[in-house]
């Protein structure tokens, strides 16, 4: 009798280990996508959770938290993003965060002959690229730099809206646009195309990247545990490499 009450009890452990192994589910702004990837194995070998990441436009991803998408954890590339995701009480008490920052970099092919040093300078182009600038955070921040500059009536229907910031980078890549404005985290990826010029700080709203578990997931003490984890010092370093700062108290 003792050693089946030993069994049962071995057994209950076991059980209850494997069932806090879980696997976290984090809508992330895709570009966090690489530094996502590299620190991915590093939380499962912390915790033992998975990670699965669903990467895209914070815009489009926050509407599918609100429609009832199953994440964890949501990582935007604004905080109004997540404010229509906390609005909707989806939001967990405590766990938001505003983790990264970014710039705005004009990007041109790597073998353009020519290239704007200056707003100005898109005056003279045909096509520019933007992430969707009535939705996607890369591209609102874009045309509130342009409407501030005095540019964007001009150059509006020169514009070539993309599904993402990424997209809009793969445009000027291609070649299919003279240039296109996107971060510069994901311009230092880019073998294809070259930065132009860097967006001044001060002519841009604030960037902010907030990071919060979410309550609808189907693992959130896990989805806790990966907020907590990109806070650590070790996620920051990667964050750093990969471009990335901390968000400064300057207004918007």
């Amino acid at each position: 009798m003792r050693h089946l009450f030993l069994l049962c009890a071995v057994s209950t452990l076991l059980s209850g280990g494997a069932a806090q192994a879980d696997t976290v589910l984090v809508f992330a702004a895709v570009s966090t996508s690489d530094a996502l990837q590299e620190l991915a194995p590093a939380f499962t070998r912390t915790t033992g959770h998975a990670v699965e990441f669903s990467l895209g436009a914070s815009s489009d991803l926050a509407r599918q938290a609100v429609a009832g998408a199953p994440a964890d954890v949501f990582l935007s590339a604004d905080t109004a993003q997540m404010d229509a995701v906390e609005k909707a009480g989806l939001v967990a008490p405590s766990t938001r965060v505003d983790l990264l920052s970014n710039r705005l970099v004009v990007v041109v092919p790597v073998d353009a002959k020519s290239a704007p040093s200056s707003p100005a300078g898109l005056r003279g182009l045909k096509r520019l690229s933007l992430a969707d600038p009535e939705a996607v955070p890369a591209g609102v921040y874009a045309k509130a730099w342009l409407v501030k500059a005095g540019l964007w009536e001009a150059l509006a229907p020169n514009v070539v809206p993309a599904l993402n910031v990424r997209a809009a980078l793969a445009a000027v890549e291609t070649g299919r646009v003279d240039a296109g404005v996107v971060y510069s985290t994901d311009a230092a990826h880019s073998k294809r195309a070259r930065v132009a010029f860097l967006v001044p700080e001060q002519d841009v709203p604030r960037i902010v990247y907030p990071a919060a578990a979410l309550t609808k997931g189907a693992a959130p003490e896990a989805g806790r545990a990966f907020v907590r984890f990109l806070q650590t010092d070790a996620a920051r370093k990667v964050f750093t490499r990969h471009g990335f700062g901390v968000p400064s108290a300057r207004a918007p």
